[in-house]
């Protein structure tokens, strides 16, 4: 590990201030050689002449690697790494600072580092090794969302994607290992502790650290060996909630950031959860997790509400779909699931993670059982139901008809 170059990859959305953090960082003394690896989506990258113009480092040099007009968490994967291939072949630096595009997947980038990828010649673990993940987070964004009800991020989806900028925002504070809430000086000090114990509840591991025009000091994201690509995976405040029980937390609940878990096992009427998720309130910014629609017992369904953004649909399937002796495995390896195994249904059930500010989960809840069916519908044809959450994609069309 020792002889590897270390690396930190910066994400965030278009305009949080990634670059200008980028650009600070490079200009103080941090005591490293950096190369630096820029992604932008535009066909100019603009990032890569606001770096040079801020400091000595020069495209010549082979210092500054731009990467425009694509990804690089999917279409530009294989091109970052012959990028950093080539980097490396003529080793005149100690670290690698990665920044990504506003639409980039933190994971697939982390996984490229970490684990290599298949369909690419180099392996980058023989050279690299990640060191830190970092989010930044834009302050005044969030808190014109929170006050408004409105979108957490004005940016539209990028071509090539029918990822919503709020689904990619939420992938980017819950995978890191540090969070960098930029801009604060934007909004009142009373917002920033809402809007910190919002991103603690949605990301419980990662450091967060106050900024303002991008100005960190660079401890706090090189060199810190926080990167465990196992931990940073299972750190989301959902996935958390799923699977410890809840988290109590005095800070969060000071500011009325709530987290609550519904469990079901049996299924939702599609008409009325479909109607429930067309009505969810503002004020719940994240719900994760699966759930049972009746009349469709072939599949398990996903909820996925990032912000005002909300999908439903297909999703994978249950285990009690698969070959006895596939079924038998899941059971032996999963402690507890034989426990909640209906002779009859199998796993089939809800399991939905709601994470939000001032909403009543007890009102939640009560709305959440009036969607499951009666006991006199559990005799009903649920064929006969229509179905509102799509078949080819995971989709629920949020507009009325």
């Amino acid at each position: 590990m020792s002889d590897t170059i270390p690396v930190t990859v910066l994400s965030g959305a278009l305009g949080a201030g990634k670059t200008t953090t980028l650009n600070h960082v490079l200009t103080e003394d941090h005591g490293h050689e950096v190369a630096v690896l820029v992604n932008d989506m535009g066909e100019v990258n603009i990032d890569v002449e606001h770096i040079e113009q801020q400091s000595e480092l020069s495209q010549s040099d082979e210092e500054v690697i731009e990467m425009s007009n694509g990804c690089i968490c999917c279409r530009l994967r294989g091109d970052m790494l012959d990028a950093v291939g080539e980097l490396v072949e003529n080793r005149e630096f100690d670290y690698l600072l990665v920044e990504s595009s506003g639409i980039s997947e933190p994971i697939p980038v982390a996984q490229t580092f970490a684990l290599g990828f298949e369909d690419a010649e180099y392996d980058p673990t023989d050279d690299y090794h990640l060191d830190t993940m970092v989010s930044v987070v834009d302050a005044h964004a969030m808190y014109k969302g929170f006050d408004s009800g409105k979108a957490l991020t004005s940016d539209e989806p990028a071509a090539g994607t029918d990822r919503v900028p709020e689904e990619v925002l939420l992938d980017q504070i819950e995978f890191c290992d540090v969070l960098l809430l930029n801009k604060c000086d934007l909004a009142p000090s009373a917002d920033l502790d809402e809007i910190e114990a919002v991103l603690k509840a949605l990301q419980p591991r990662a450091k967060l650290v106050r900024t303002e025009f991008g100005r960190v000091d660079p401890g706090e994201i090189l060199d810190t060996g926080r990167f465990d690509f196992e931990e940073a995976q299972n750190s989301a405040g959902w996935k958390h909630e799923l699977q410890e029980g809840h988290h109590h937390d005095a800070a969060a609940e000071e500011h009325g950031v709530e987290s609550f878990v519904f469990r079901a096992d049996r299924p939702f009427h599609p008409e009325r959860f479909a109607d429930l998720l067309r009505n969810l309130p503002s004020a719940i910014i994240r719900a994760k997790g699966f759930f049972w629609s009746a009349g469709r017992e072939d599949v398990a369904m996903g909820l996925d509400k990032a912000g005002q953004s909300v999908r439903a649909g297909p999703q994978g399937q249950w285990i009690a779909t698969l070959p006895k002796q596939q079924q038998q495995r899941y059971l032996q390896a999963t402690p507890g699931l034989e426990d909640e195994w209906d002779d009859q249904w199998g796993d089939r059930g809800a399991k939905l993670v709601f994470i939000g500010r001032n909403f009543e989960a007890a009102e939640m809840n009560a709305w959440l059982e009036d969607c499951l069916l009666s006991d006199t519908e559990m005799d009903e044809d649920w064929s006969t139901y229509p179905d509102p959450f799509g078949v080819e994609e995971r989709e629920l069309a949020l507009a009325d008809d």
